[in-house]
């Protein structure tokens, strides 16, 4: 990552959010401790002075708050560094996180998980533990995408290898809410996987908003940054459904979305235009529909940030910025239909049929007693027509200058001052250059421009296979059996010896191979092997990698001294697993389950399908790990893994206990 203390401007702006964060925590600490206090007395001194108390946190609150907005809109610290003449693109921050410690967790559940020696995967540990560090401060380009997916995939291993789904390992993510400032903690990985995606979507809009605008190749990286950004966040909404922060609630993704694709639609538009646009018939209906889209999108985005219960969230000057690009780009196109209109009069050698197609290819209606055709063709229908476009271009002119001047944060930007001031003055000069004799005769309101784009904006889905990456603890064995979803026992030493060339087993599977077609009566099954047995080393060399034919050379090449293997049996949990309960949890805050038990034979013939007895009450399974407390009975059904399984609801359980 880059260097923390390094005095740029986006990591002044990362600090101070960092400091915002701390305070705002402390605020609703306060505000809690206050509200609780509140709730407990009935001391009505004390109550008083406790409000007044929670309207000096809640005040404090606001303006923490408004401080966190103002980062937000920061947006010049993340443009580019040249000068240029174009409306600032929005960026996101980069979600705070705390430090988190794996040594200890980790360290215990290889020791008690996989019965290995902790000490051997310190480096491992750290390795990992010094990824997150270097993720929190990712440089803003390729390198950094590439190094927070790198640690979002690496997550995934760590994830199967070490997080069981029915318990915590002791680990605790802390992540900051991008609008509110608010701390999310919980011990589960989801919400680490989570920020990290949001973070990697935010570096993408970041990047976006600093490539040259004023280059053909800086505004297709920043199209391409764009929708990389929207794909990563409409990948994160999709996905983790569920997220407790606001910044990652589907309503929020949903509007981050939107204003990335949004802000995608205007550097196409500005690539468009890049080279200058002609003052030509066809070249202006182009733009005028190019220009149009843009408004539009801006528009949508405007109108999803303000309904509930994102409105209360996003930042005012967010949804304000897209109201001014919305009424600055419907304005542009306004203008652009006026110029058409205006100073390009139908000559003898022009293709009346394609400038009338082209011409009606903007209007969803024509005004009252107005043809197409007709237009084109009468000289004071036209500029009557181009007036009224103008005439609304000034209006969506004056409002996008109007609520620029009401937002304090939006005001304080120069350039967008400047972009508006400019395109004002423009559409004012162009309608003091027609004649204004007949104006108080002119009724004409000029018809909304139909949007249509040659350049359609999709979110582009993010590609991790791109990343390639190692599981930084591979020692531990293919994640396929050793994970933490699967119990093993811990290592036997079995000491094999040769009898005629026969070891008295096969082998089958692939890495690591198991145990197949037991001879029960050999000299191995005596020392304690057992069928399904997985081989996980021979003569005190690891194999935990190997295939079949590997492991049998190893085993052939002692000759006929004996030879040391280490393996592991899978523990079955199914035993202490039961078939059916029945919950009764009538206004009590915990849940008795009485368990009914599906009492078979001893010995189930294996060609022959075990009757399923029926217990003596056949309520509804229920999901044990809704049940705050549950008294369970030991299972006394035997016969095959299937049944066991067909018996059992409550397969996620690895546990041996029969009391819970």
């Amino acid at each position: 990552g880059c260097n923390p203390l390094a005095e740029t401007g986006r990591s002044k702006l990362q600090n101070q959010r960092a400091v915002l964060n701390q305070q705002i925590l402390k605020a609703v600490r306060m505000r809690a401790g206050a509200e609780n206090l509140l709730r407990a007395t009935t001391n009505n001194k004390v109550r008083e002075q406790v409000l007044l108390e929670l309207s000096f946190v809640n005040s404090d609150l606001q303006i923490l708050k408004e401080e966190l907005e103002g980062l937000n809109i920061s947006v010049e610290v993340y443009q580019n560094a040249e000068e240029t003449f174009s409306i600032p693109l929005v960026p996101l921050g980069l979600k705070e996180t705390k430090d988190v410690d794996f040594t200890l967790p980790l360290k215990d559940f290889i020791q008690e998980h996989y019965s290995q020696d902790s000490s051997e995967y310190e480096d491992e540990i750290a390795d990992l533990m010094d990824l997150r560090q270097a993720c929190r401060t990712p440089s803003r380009d390729e390198a950094g995408i590439e190094m927070l997916i790198s640690y979002f995939l690496q997550l995934g291993y760590v994830e199967n290898r070490f997080f069981p789904p029915t318990r915590h390992i002791g680990v605790l993510f802390t992540w900051y809410d991008s609008f509110t400032g608010v701390p999310v903690c919980q011990q589960n990985l989801l919400l680490e996987k989570a920020s990290v995606l949001f973070n990697i979507g935010a570096l993408y809009t970041q990047i976006g908003t600093r490539c040259n605008r004023q280059t053909q190749a800086g505004l297709e990286n920043a199209v391409d940054a764009f929708q990389k950004a929207a794909g990563v966040l409409s990948y994160l909404k999709e996905t983790f459904t569920h997220t407790p922060s606001y910044d990652m609630s589907p309503a929020m993704l949903n509007v981050l979305v939107k204003m990335m694709l949004a802000q995608a639609q205007e550097c196409v538009f500005e690539q468009i235009g890049l080279s200058g646009i002609r003052n030509e018939f066809f070249t202006l209906v182009k733009m005028t529909q190019e220009v149009a889209k843009v408004g539009e999108v801006y528009m949508l985005v405007n109108t999803a940030m303000n309904q509930e219960p994102v409105k209360e969230n996003i930042p005012y000057s967010w949804s304000k910025l897209a109201q001014i690009k919305s009424d600055h780009y419907k304005a542009l196109a306004h203008y652009f239909t006026a110029t058409i209109l205006c100073d390009h009069e139908l000559q003898p050698g022009d293709d009346e049929d394609q400038q009338e197609k082209a011409l009606s290819q903007l209007y969803d209606y024509m005004p009252e007693g107005l043809m197409v055709l007709a237009v084109l063709k009468d000289k004071v229908q036209r500029k009557q027509l181009g007036k009224a476009h103008l005439r609304k271009a000034i209006v969506y002119h004056e409002e996008a200058l109007r609520v620029c001047g009401l937002c304090k944060k939006l005001r304080n930007i120069e350039v967008l001052q400047e972009v508006l001031t400019a395109a004002h003055k423009r559409s004012l000069l162009k309608y003091a250059q027609q004649e204004t004799e007949d104006d108080f005769l002119s009724l004409i309101q000029a018809p909304d421009i139909l949007p249509k784009t040659e350049h359609k904006i999709e979110t582009i889905a993010p590609q991790f296979s791109k990343v390639k990456v190692k599981d930084f603890f591979h020692k531990l064995g293919p994640l396929t059996v050793f994970s933490a979803k699967q119990r093993w026992t811990a290592p036997r030493t079995i000491c094999l010896h040769h009898e005629a060339g026969e070891l008295g087993f096969s082998l089958k599977g692939g890495s690591p191979v198991q145990i197949y077609c037991l001879d029960p009566v050999c000299p191995a099954a005596s020392a304690g092997l057992k069928e399904g047995d997985y081989i996980v080393s021979v003569g005190g060399v690891d194999c935990k990698w190997l295939g079949v034919s590997e492991v049998l050379e190893k085993l052939q090449s002692v000759g006929k001294q004996p030879v040391e293997i280490e393996v592991i049996s899978c523990q079955d949990t199914a035993a202490s697993l039961h078939s059916k309960s029945a919950t009764y949890s009538m206004g009590m805050q915990k849940t008795y389950s009485l368990i009914c038990l599906a009492m078979d034979e001893d010995k189930i013939d294996q060609t022959k399908k075990a009757p399923l007895k029926l217990p003596f009450l056949s309520w509804g399974t229920k999901n044990r790990q809704k049940a705050a407390s549950t008294l369970c009975l030991p299972s006394a059904v035997a016969g095959s893994s299937q049944m066991k399984k067909k018996l059992s609801p409550f397969t996620l359980f690895n546990t041996e206990s029969s009391l819970y």
